[in-house]
């Protein structure tokens, strides 16, 4: 037998005496536990050898592109983060500046208010029990301890406004114990006081808390910071506010201020002088409101106008709300009950309200129908209280339509005057021999007047208003444009709409002779900084356009207002201490019987100082409250 096929070729491999030894005792002790023949290891397979370091290199190469999106990709961001964290800047405001009418007196003021921000950078790093923090500040404030905890939790931004204009008696606990709360912070802030809130709400506007899309939206600006919200508080919110200044606050690791550094230092914003007389607002007001009264009525918008400037000199909007409660902080059931109000307060009628106008239209259809020279305003038209146009398909079906006036021979003056709806439908519209203007002249110089297009005032939330016209009808309505149409929109009916604002200012271009100026609530900007009143800014007036009607056209028209306030429609003015000329209008709602009631007047007729326009809403039956209104407030104005 050969032995050396079993031999152990590697030379290195010598088995000693004591390990066959070894060997034989460990195979005994296998059969004594019943494992003999059984394997205790089992080779790993080859292919999951792959597999494993396979995911090794996985988790490897996750981990290096992790790092390399954290460093590279989004390496500035991340570093800014981390230095926001350690270098914040803090805006420091300037004093905001006021407001004051036309005769300087002071109609809005600064009194100093403090809000508790918590900054959650700091809350999260130095507070050890962070909810004992919370619910301890929330006994000081007076606030649901959840509450607030779920305010701080849902806000994303790093700051939160936790409570507003803090009490006095709560502010002193705060301040003693502020240092306790690493967490939060009291905020300097200003709040506005107006003067007579509610008579200059609609002009003047409020303030409130910034949101959070102004935050995106304007620089400069913190969590606990005021904006304008409406009217000039918000037009010239730049103006006003100034240039806050910045302080840099350094902290370290643990959230402790190590220093802070002086950037830049705030400006302080520039103060406004209105147009607007404080008084005549006032007294416009109570008059209006008066009158509303005593006829079961609300809704009502009035504007007077320097007719020599378009300066602002009041504006009037019924009903209207206290500014105060809504720039020191109103309860969500008041704000609610505000907004929930079928009258609108909020809705500035002058300036957004859009009307149908009735009668009003009348001097400027005059006006369009002399400077196209279609008809001599010596000629006279007889009215027998109505017009009939057959229809041109169908002779036997006729139209008619009607005025109010006394049947009569009329000219261009008396029809002013005594607002003849027949002789105003036959120079807008053509009639037998009569030439009318039609729906493309009429338009054209409607817009010419002002109407149709925003007027551009220094207040948001101006509407447009609407002239008609036949490519409009065919295109929106789908219906041709009839002679109807064309007669209709001669006297102010129709599809025609217009704003008070858009009624005063084209009355102003008639008044002063032909110039349509921008209407302006600022007069001036000045700086109050010093002590004393610097003038920074003079507001020019600003000419939209002119000498679009010839002077002696508008002669005319103003003659027939004239005629008007003495034995016409507007004969109720002659007991004022000026001469005036004015012109009505009473236009029809989609209501029965209900009407928009207008008054048109300017004064002294032959230097006007003021144009007053006044609109009461939806009237039922045809009531006078707007001429009325118009002749108490000028008769004030000029006696006082």
């Amino acid at each position: 037998m050969n032995f050396n096929k079993y031999r152990v070729k590697n030379s290195e491999w010598n088995i000693e005496q004591h390990e066959v030894f070894l060997d034989n005792l460990a195979k005994e002790k296998e059969i004594d536990l019943g494992i003999t023949q059984k394997r205790l290891e089992i080779p790993i397979r080859e292919k999951l050898t792959y597999i494993i370091f396979g995911v090794f290199i996985l988790i490897i190469l996750s981990f290096f592109g992790k790092t390399f999106y954290l460093q590279v990709v989004h390496g500035k961001e991340l570093a800014g983060l981390s230095e926001g964290n350690r270098v914040r800047i803090q805006y420091v405001r300037g004093e905001r500046g006021v407001i004051y009418d036309s005769n300087l007196k002071q109609l809005v003021f600064n009194n100093s208010a403090f809000d508790l921000v918590c900054d959650k950078r700091d809350l999260a790093v130095l507070s050890k029990d962070i909810t004992k923090e919370i619910e301890e500040m929330a006994k000081i404030i007076g606030k649901d301890p959840e509450v607030l905890k779920k305010e701080i939790e849902k806000e994303k931004e790093s700051q939160v406004l936790v409570a507003e204009n803090i009490p006095h008696q709560t502010l002193l606990i705060l301040e003693a114990k502020i240092k306790d709360f690493p967490g939060f912070e009291i905020d300097k802030n200003t709040l506005r006081e107006y003067a007579d809130g509610s008579f200059f709400s609609h002009s003047i506007g409020f303030m409130g808390k910034v949101n959070k899309e102004e935050l995106t939206s304007y620089q400069g600006y913190s969590v606990s910071d005021y904006i304008g919200k409406t009217g000039v508080e918000k037009f010239y919110e730049e103006v006003l506010r100034g240039n806050p200044g910045k302080i840099e606050i350094e902290k370290n690791v643990s959230g402790n201020k190590k220093g802070e550094k002086i950037v830049s230092l705030p400006e302080s914003g520039k103060s406004l002088v209105l147009y607007i007389d404080a008084e005549l607002q006032k007294k416009l007001t109570e008059v209006l409101e008066s009158r509303l009264k005593m006829t079961n009525l609300r809704k009502a918008a009035a504007v007077a106008i320097d007719p020599k400037t378009g300066g602002i000199l009041a504006l009037v909007s019924l009903p209207s709300f206290d500014n105060n409660i809504l720039s020191s902080g109103i309860t969500v059931s008041d704000l609610q009950k505000l907004q929930n109000d079928s009258a609108k307060p909020f809705f500035n009628r002058v300036i957004s309200g859009q009307y149908p106008v009735g009668s009003t239209i009348k001097p400027f259809i005059a006006s369009a129908a002399l400077q196209e020279k279609i008809i001599s305003p010596d000629k006279e038209i007889y009215d027998p209280g109505y017009i009939e146009v057959k229809n041109q398909y169908d002779p036997n079906i006729v139209y008619r339509y009607s005025g109010l006036e006394q049947p009569g021979y009329y000219d261009m003056r008396k029809a002013i005057s005594q607002s003849s709806n027949i002789y105003f439908y036959t120079i807008g519209g053509g009639y037998k021999d009569q030439e009318g203007l039609g729906p493309t002249r009429i338009k054209k110089y409607l817009e010419l007047f002002g109407w149709g297009n925003k007027n551009q005032i220094d207040l948001q939330g101006e509407a447009q208003g609407f002239v008609p016209s036949p490519d409009w009808k065919k295109q929106t309505k789908k219906e041709n444009w009839w002679d109807g149409d064309t007669y209709h929109l001669s006297i102010g009916q129709g599809d025609l709409i217009a704003t008070p604002l858009q009624v005063a200012t084209a009355f102003a271009s008639i008044a002063n002779g032909g110039i349509l100026y921008q209407p302006e609530i600022v007069k001036k900007i000045v700086d109050t900084s010093t002590g004393s009143m610097k003038v920074v800014q003079e507001i020019e007036p600003k000419i939209i356009r002119e000498n679009f009607i010839d002077p002696e056209n508008l002669k005319v028209v103003r003659e027939g207002m004239r005629q008007g306030a003495i034995d016409g429609t507007g004969r109720v003015l002659q007991s004022l201490s000026v001469t005036s000329a004015s012109k009505t209008g009473t236009a029809q709602t989609g209501r029965d019987n209900y009407y928009e009631i207008w008054a048109s007047v300017f004064a002294p007729y032959d230097d006007p100082q003021i144009v007053l326009v006044v609109m009461v809403e939806d009237v039922e039956g045809l009531h006078v409250p707007a001429l009325m209104v118009a002749r108490d407030v000028l008769d004030w104005y000029f006696r006082r």
